[in-house]
């Protein structure tokens, strides 16, 4: 039985057809164009294979809520002319299967923690944050995607200001300041007018950005409890993770027990930026199921 997955980020869309153990037998990737353009490349890949069901990860905001009309959209991305987009109906129209959606970072979290059950870890619930061209973070909770009236927004959370960086406004076009407006990849060129990769991680700025992160994985650790917390995205490495652990335990000061630091704070365990494509699969599969 084949399954699929649709990784809808905001630069490039990657399709793939799987089996029933999560591995990729087909995959295309190609940029994000206009939605007419990329969701038509999209349903034409999938016209090729005998997909049972599909696990969408989209980009957003989008509307999760089945009883809304505008239930399967993209809402108020700030993506130019992604706003509004029917993305689930245009698929629904030319591709007659089950389909789960849901945001990148549900996705990516289904998978991650999928990859943890397998590996017979215990691991009950989870929180994933992908810190890249955005930031966004997604949760596992006993085994179900946290969020009914709406998915999660991790990424735009209110911070406590480092003080070596008052006077940086934050470029999140909602609310300046939040996680996202103040780690996210594009920070390193409003800020040093240098692109993140080239930025050495000698730099003071990534103290600065590995002080919000912490808080941000401190909230979570405070509200949800979770057992495990990944950071993907282009901004995360090991060795920001190093700095990311230093100041969590700062911040948290033994206040709640919590694993070691190394398995609880991590880098994705699926390799290459898979951890969505499994995780489609895995709703896919679940979605069959149900």
């Amino acid at each position: 039985m084949l399954l699929g997955s649709i990784e809808a980020g905001g630069t490039k869309f990657v399709c793939a057809v799987g089996n029933e153990d999560y591995q990729i037998k087909d995959q295309v990737q190609f940029p994000t164009t206009t939605p007419e353009e990329t969701l038509q490349k999209t349903v034409d890949y999938f016209k090729q294979f005998d997909a049972k069901a599909i696990g969408i990860a989209s980009f957003g905001p989008i509307e999760i809520r089945q009883n809304s009309p505008k239930y399967g959209y993209i809402t108020k991305t700030p993506k130019p002319g992604w706003q509004d987009t029917d993305f689930v109906g245009y698929l629904k129209k030319q591709l007659n299967v089950p389909m789960f959606f849901t945001t990148d970072v549900n996705g990516s979290a289904y998978g991650e923690y999928q990859m943890a059950l397998l590996a017979n870890e215990r691991v009950n619930s989870l929180v994933y944050y992908t810190i890249g061209t955005g930031v966004g973070g997604g949760a596992i909770i006993a085994g179900k995607l946290l969020g009914s009236a709406g998915h999660p927004e991790m990424g735009h959370v209110l911070l406590k200001r480092h003080p070596d960086d008052i006077e940086f406004p934050g470029i999140c076009p909602f609310h300046k300041d939040c996680l996202e407006g103040l780690v996210a990849g594009p920070t390193f060129d409003a800020r040093m007018n240098t692109p993140g990769k080239d930025v050495p991680l000698t730099e003071p700025v990534w103290d600065i950005l590995s002080y919000y992160v912490a808080q941000a994985a401190l909230q979570v650790t405070l509200i949800i409890r979770p057992d495990k917390i990944v950071f993907g995205g282009g901004v995360s490495s090991e060795a920001f993770l190093v700095k990311v652990r230093r100041d969590f335990a700062k911040l948290l000061n033994d206040y709640v027990e919590v694993p070691d630091f190394d398995k609880y704070i991590t880098m994705p365990e699926i390799q290459n930026n898979g951890s969505a494509t499994v995780g489609d699969f895995a709703l896919a599969d679940l979605l069959l199921r149900s």
